[in-house]
């Protein structure tokens, strides 16, 4: 076993493990530590704890210190800091005519970089800008294209659900969803209904997908053939994967009856397929 403490540098970013160092924190404490990008100041999202040491990368990086006043002091500072370079970058994109929209700005607690994050549908030659910025700041100056996705967990807001966005509060990572997931939901393929703020599609289709596919393993699909109780044979017009309820069109019948897939013999399955013509209109909502 090894003793770590879990450090979070962003909200709802990821968690990295450190070593206590002899520091004894709690839950929410802002600590010092030494990372790839520098000295940092993070929030404990996990106290000291004792996990096998195959979970964990050795050796691991130990925290420096628990901040301190005069750390509080240096935070302050680089909020205003970033204020002032944020006003200050929006000047210059617009006196150089770059079509870029700038999101946040990140000082690092060093106070040697600074980061400034935008959003742009193509390439943008920003090396100007750099030099314009450096003269103004005199440190070092990234600048990072993301895409809408982490436009959204760096902004935040409220979803549809009427709860925080996902990705701002809790998601340490995004995972991939696809319109085969919402097909395979039975959701409507209507964009308004499976996107989520930042234009794509929601990250909450990802929940519950390895239930949908346990579940039509043992469902039949649309389309399907099946032998009912009384032998009859029927097509599949209609599912419901978590009751298992069918609708089906019985053999000459103009009628569909409801029944339960406990109760049916599949005969030869369907297939859940997107065509070409409803990938085409929401391709934009997939990941790019």
């Amino acid at each position: 076993m090894v003793e770590i403490i879990g450090v979070r540098f962003k909200n709802g970013g990821k968690v990295y493990y450190f070593s206590p160092n002899g520091c004894q924190v709690k839950l929410g404490d802002l600590v010092i530590a030494e990372t790839s990008r520098g000295t940092e100041c993070g929030e404990v999202a996990i106290p000291n704890k004792k996990i096998p040491k195959e979970e964990v990368t050795m050796p691991l990086k130990s925290v420096l210190r628990v901040a301190t006043k005069e750390d509080m002091r240096v935070l302050e500072q680089n909020r205003k800091k970033e204020i002032k370079a944020f006003d200050v970058c929006q000047q210059r994109i617009a006196y150089r005519g770059l079509k870029m929209n700038l999101v946040d700005v990140e000082c690092t607690f060093d106070n040697t970089k600074l980061l400034f994050y935008f959003t742009a549908d193509n390439r943008v030659d920003f090396r100007e800008l750099v030099k314009d910025l450096a003269s103004v700041f005199r440190t070092r100056i990234e600048l990072r294209q993301i895409g809408v996705r982490d436009k959204a967990k760096i902004l935040g807001g409220i979803g549809i659900c009427g709860r925080e966005f996902c990705c701002k509060g809790h998601l340490h990572e995004f995972q991939p969803v696809s319109i085969r997931m919402a097909k395979e939901q039975g959701l409507s393929l209507n964009p308004s209904k499976i996107s989520g703020c930042c234009g794509r599609l929601m990250c909450c289709l990802k929940y519950e997908q390895n239930v949908y596919e346990e579940l039509l393993k043992i469902t039949p699909k649309v389309g399907a053939l099946v032998a009912l109780e009384d032998g009859t044979h029927a097509k599949v017009c209609e599912i419901n994967p978590l009751t298992g309820d069918l609708k089906v069109m019985p053999e000459k019948s103009d009628v569909p009856i409801k029944v339960n897939r406990d109760t049916i013999t599949i005969l030869r399955d369907g297939k859940i397929k997107v065509n070409q013509a409803e990938r085409k209109a929401l391709q934009s909502l997939e990941d790019q």
